[in-house]
């Protein structure tokens, strides 16, 4: 099987006797050199290791990125996408991705990957389509049972704390049992609080996607940790739609080669960047982001900035709409300048029919917004690169957890880690 782009590795099962049999996983590597990259965790990066996590479920890699901000380092992620996967190992370098079926994956498995150590911790957003408010919700949903799968892959690798990131609709009557019963399996190790519901604006993200998180940790290895401890800032002022994309250049007309990033550079300053473009626009520390990005971004570049061509009548109905008002044909809304960007939906993947989500529009123009615009709102600096397509680009960061969320999250955590360590 081929390597997916950015250095995945696809792995359909672990078999550890087979492996040492033959020397390679049943997907077959494609040559040894790349089985020698990958097949001790510890040798691939150079960032320390003191305080590690395992990224389930991990799609481009939003929830892992707050974690590295927060001073952890990822050392293994795993999703079943390859499209959804493929820029992890460009945005971190570090990390290890791995292309599997979570529910697949044995504790032989993870002692190989990780060296026999522990991680510190474990973060995941299980698919949620099951439980959510928009679109089909299905009790039958072959996803919603994913949610056990995450706790069981908890219990297996045993680290120090876990959060899981999932939609609302899991707190739902009829839904909430079925976290209650996956949550049972770590109930002896650890302390789990009651679900918390954060909403990314609150925590610094130009958008009001709300989300439910659920936090569990060791009591004999971290610090006591309660819900009050999450709680976002009070004093944290909100970031606006104006704040996040203002500054961003027009997007591009002109056709781009296959594989090409939309890169675009930055518009002459007219006035002083607000502090959010500001914090976009650093380059990253060691360890992080793509050198092909970082050299862009040196040069003022930054990617995603495909213009959508809408017919002479879409960009008419769009340019008619007022702030805030709904288009009734496509159902988007047109963003405020002063306000946040509603949640920025995934869409569907091919074995679900392929279907695009509804993107917002742009505030001032009769257009939705570029893969930059969203990735901005959602929280992404602007060296993190998705997809060369508009519509894969969008499934990740609609599928992804705000680096700003995940970032006030796993700080709060390594804040406890250090004390008890301190202790």
């Amino acid at each position: 099987m081929q390597p997916c782009l950015g250095g995945c590795v696809a792995l359909r099962s672990f078999n550890l006797s087979a492996y040492r049999r033959a020397m390679t996983f049943p997907v077959y590597l494609q040559a040894k050199p790349m089985l020698e990259s990958w097949s001790r965790v510890s040798d691939c990066g150079t960032a320390p290791l003191n305080h590690t996590i395992v990224d389930l479920f991990s799609g481009c890699g939003g929830f892992a990125l707050g974690a590295e901000l927060a001073g952890f380092h990822c050392e293994v992620a795993v999703d079943i996408d390859a499209t959804l996967q493929s820029s992890y190992k460009l945005n971190l370098p570090e990390a290890h991705p791995i292309l599997a079926d979570i529910g697949s994956l044995e504790k032989s498995a993870w002692r190989f990957l990780l060296k026999d150590r522990r991680p510190d911790g474990v973060i995941g957003g299980p698919p949620c389509q099951g439980f959510s408010w928009i679109g089909k919700r299905s009790a039958d949903d072959p996803r919603n049972t994913l949610i056990w799968h995450f706790f069981r892959q908890v219990v297996l690798l045993d680290p120090k704390f876990f959060i899981m990131e999932n939609v609302q609709g899991l707190l739902d009557e009829g839904n909430v049992d079925l976290l209650l019963t996956a949550c049972q399996q770590v109930a002896p190790r650890f302390k789990v609080l009651d679900p918390m519901i954060v909403t990314a604006s609150e925590f610094g993200a130009a958008t009001c996607r709300t989300r439910v998180i659920v936090v569990g940790y060791n009591p004999n290895e971290i610090d006591p940790l309660h819900r009050r401890d999450f709680e976002p800032p009070v004093a944290r002022p909100l970031v606006s739609v104006r704040d996040a994309i203002a500054d961003l250049p027009c997007p591009i007309l002109t056709p781009r080669g296959k594989g090409d990033y939309a890169w675009s550079k930055y518009p002459p300053l007219g006035a002083e960047l607000p502090d959010y473009a500001v914090w976009a626009r650093r380059l990253p520390r060691s360890g992080l982001g793509w050198e092909s990005a970082i050299a862009r971004l040196r040069g003022r570049q930054s990617s995603g900035h495909e213009a959508t061509v809408h017919s002479e009548s879409v960009a008419a109905r769009y340019g008619a709409l007022a702030t805030g008002e709904v288009c009734k044909v496509s159902k988007a809304k047109r963003l405020d300048w002063g306000g946040v960007c509603p949640t920025i939906r995934a869409g569907t993947g091919r074995e679900k029919g392929a279907h695009q989500a509804v993107r917002p529009i742009h505030p001032s123009e009769a257009r939705v917004i570029t893969v930059r615009e969203a990735a901005r709102m959602q929280g992404f600096p602007d060296w993190f690169v998705f997809h060369p397509t508009k519509w894969s680009s969008f499934r990740m960061i609609g599928n992804s957890v705000s680096p700003k969320v995940s970032e006030f999250l796993l700080g709060r955590i390594m804040r406890n880690l250090r004390l008890q360590e301190a202790a």
